[in-house]
């Protein structure tokens, strides 16, 4: 618990680095001045969960996520560079506010999809909205065959979480991500099937194509059968044109919500660190209206 209060404490003394707020895009709609504030985050995921950022009309996103095995395995692993986990995903721009996503994990040999709809956007003047708003709803299902006694509902698990985010200045963006995972199957009976967790993200923009990231989930009730963690992660976005690489050290294995928030086993305050990278390049298959 005392590392839990700490991880917040730390996130939340990111927000003395608050600057002034700046005007970023104005929009002239007759005699109407709106001011709309730039993309919070450069990539569609922080770290391991996601960010307000959605595709534009027509976008698609390649996404490969790699997880290496913990640092501290020391060099007969080569500091976890050994071991790995992957995610390969795709996610669209329906509209501009409206994107669908699947991707396959090997852990768990887990395939998940989700859809994520921006219903506000950060903006000031005539019409002010103080910060952006996404709902994410994904599902997954493992089909590593330890569990072929199951049914495919009964594999299955929902995560659904709303993402908040603030953009002050041109550097600093602060998130919040409260969700919950629903679980077909527990472990045992003694376990939750709905998990809930307060998720906090940071991102401070160093140069035009670099920034600092960060992401903490604290579970209010996580599975009692298991001894899990929660996850935290440091990083830095690298922009190149259509590529955004991401460079992280982590505690989480998989790199989905239901993976992250419920299965992950190493204590990143015990030093169960996993370095790690997220790719994605944009591809523009559909026209501008």
């Amino acid at each position: 618990m005392t590392n839990s209060i700490f991880a917040m404490i730390l996130f939340m003394s990111v927000s003395r680095l608050v600057v002034a707020q700046d005007l970023i895009v104005k929009e002239i709609n007759q005699n109407e001045s709106v001011i709309v504030y730039a993309k919070a985050f450069k990539g569609t995921h922080v770290i391991n969960g996601h960010s307000t950022k959605t595709k534009a009309k027509g976008e698609l996103d390649f996404l490969i996520y790699h997880r290496f095995g913990p640092v501290n395995d020391g060099i007969y692993q080569l500091f976890g560079l050994d071991q790995a986990n992957m995610r390969i995903g795709f996610e669209y721009g329906l509209t501009g506010w409206l994107d669908l996503g699947i991707g396959r994990s090997t852990y768990e040999k887990n395939y998940d999809g989700y859809v994520k709809w921006k219903f506000l956007r950060q903006k000031s003047g005539a019409k002010n909205t103080p910060v952006s708003m996404v709902w994410l709803s994904s599902v997954a299902i493992p089909t590593v065959r330890i569990q072929e006694e199951l049914t495919t509902a009964q594999r299955m698990s929902f995560t659904h979480q709303l993402l908040i985010s603030r953009k002050f200045g041109q550097r600093v963006t602060l998130q919040l991500m409260p969700g919950m995972v629903h679980l077909n199957t527990v472990p045992e009976k003694r376990d939750p099937n709905d998990i809930f967790y307060l998720g906090a993200a940071y991102r401070i923009k160093v140069t035009p194509s670099l920034a600092l990231t960060g992401e903490y989930y604290y579970r209010f009730n996580p599975l009692q059968s298991v001894q899990t963690y929660d996850v935290v992660g440091i990083g830095v976005d690298i922009e190149t044109g259509g590529h955004v690489f991401q460079l992280h050290f982590t505690n989480s294995r998989p790199t989905y919500e239901k993976g992250f928030i419920t299965d992950t086993t190493d204590n990143f305050w015990d030093g169960d660190i996993r370095f790690g990278f997220n790719i994605s390049r944009t591809f523009q298959i559909g026209r501008w209206e």
